[in-house]
C-alpha cells in the first residue's frame, strides 16, 4: 500500500511531483494506492503546472523509461495526470481518428517495455516523437494545404515542439533527432533515382525507419512501403538498383526534363 504521511493535500501542494512519483510506484511494484492519496491526485494534477519544465522532462524519462512504460501511461491517463503534461496530445488521444481508436503510441511504449527487458538500448528522441506524433500529424497535414510537405512537416514540427515545451522541456540534443525522425517520414515515401540511397546513407535513417514500421503496425497503409525499406537495406548493391529501376521514373524523381535552348534571333545586315 502507499500512503502519504501527514496532512496527504498539503504533501501534494508541496510538491506535486510526489503524484508522479506515486503512479510509478504502483506501475513498478503492483502496488495499491490508499483512498485518499488516490483520490487526491485527480483533483491536485493541475497543481503540476507549477512544476519547471525541466523537472518534468527527468520525471518523463523516470515514468517512461523504467521498464513499464505502458502500464504507466494508463495510469496517468486514467487519474487525469496526462493531460497536464502532454495538453497537445491527451486532446487527440480522446477522440478517434476515422472510426479507429489512437494507437501509435500505446505501441511505441510497448515496444520500449520489450527492448528495455532485453537490454537494448532506448534513445528518448524516439520516445518524445511517439509520444507527440498525433499532435505533430494534424499541424502537419493542416500546413500541407499551404506549402510543400516536407517544409509543412519542418514547420510543423517547430510549432509543435515550441508549445510541448511550456509544460515538459525537451533538450535540444533530443527534440533535434526528433525532428529527423519525424522528418524522415515524407522522404521515405521518395525512392526514386539516387534518393533512395541517399537516404540508407543518412545517419537518423534507421530511427525514421523504425518509426515507419511502428506506424504500420499501428493501422497506418504503410505496410507495402515497409517491406520494401526492409528488403532493401538487407540486399546487395546491384539489387537496390534494380527496385529502384522496378519503380519507374515518376512524377517527382527528382529528374529534371532538358531545357530547349532558344535561337537567337539571326541579325541581318543593313544594306
Amino acid at each position: 500500500m502507499i500512503r502519504l504521511i501527514g496532512d496527504k493535500p498539503v504533501r501534494y501542494r508541496e510538491d506535486p511531483v510526489r503524484m508522479l512519483r506515486a503512479l510509478r510506484f504502483v506501475a513498478k511494484l503492483g502496488l495499491k494506492l490508499e483512498a485518499e492519496t488516490e483520490q487526491l491526485i485527480s483533483e491536485l494534477a493541475p497543481l503540476l503546472g507549477d512544476i519547471p519544465p525541466a523537472r518534468l522532462f527527468d520525471e518523463t524519462l523516470k515514468l517512461y523509461l523504467s521498464g513499464h512504460a505502458a502500464v504507466t501511461h494508463q495510469l496517468l491517463c486514467h487519474y487525469r495526470v496526462f493531460e497536464h503534461l502532454y495538453p497537445q496530445t491527451a486532446a487527440l488521444l480522446s477522440q478517434q481518428k476515422q472510426d479507429y481508436p489512437r494507437t501509435l503510441l500505446m505501441k511505441a511504449l510497448e515496444n520500449t517495455d520489450i527492448r528495455l527487458a532485453e537490454d537494448k538500448p532506448v534513445t528518448p528522441a524516439f520516445l518524445f516523437a511517439a509520444l507527440l506524433w498525433e499532435p505533430l500529424q494534424l499541424r502537419w497535414q493542416q500546413l500541407c494545404q499551404e506549402m510543400p510537405e516536407i517544409p509543412a512537416m519542418q514547420r510543423a514540427a517547430g510549432e509543435v515542439l515550441a508549445e510541448q515545451t511550456q509544460t515538459v522541456a525537451i533538450p535540444k540534443r533530443f527534440s533535434m533527432v526528433t525532428r529527423d525522425i519525424w522528418t524522415m517520414q515524407p522522404r521515405l515515401l521518395r525512392r526514386q533515382g539516387k534518393r533512395a540511397l541517399s537516404l540508407l546513407l543518412h545517419p537518423k535513417f534507421r530511427a525514421g525507419y523504425d518509426f515507419l514500421a511502428l506506424r504500420a503496425q499501428s493501422g497506418e497503409p504503410l505496410q507495402e512501403l515497409v517491406d520494401w525499406w526492409t528488403t532493401f537495406q538487407q540486399v546487395p548493391a546491384a539489387k537496390q538498383s534494380e527496385m529502384v529501376l522496378a519503380l519507374g521514373n515518376t512524377a517527382g524523381s527528382g529528374k529534371r526534363k532538358p531545357r530547349r535552348r532558344r535561337r537567337k534571333p539571326v541579325s541581318k545586315a543593313v544594306e
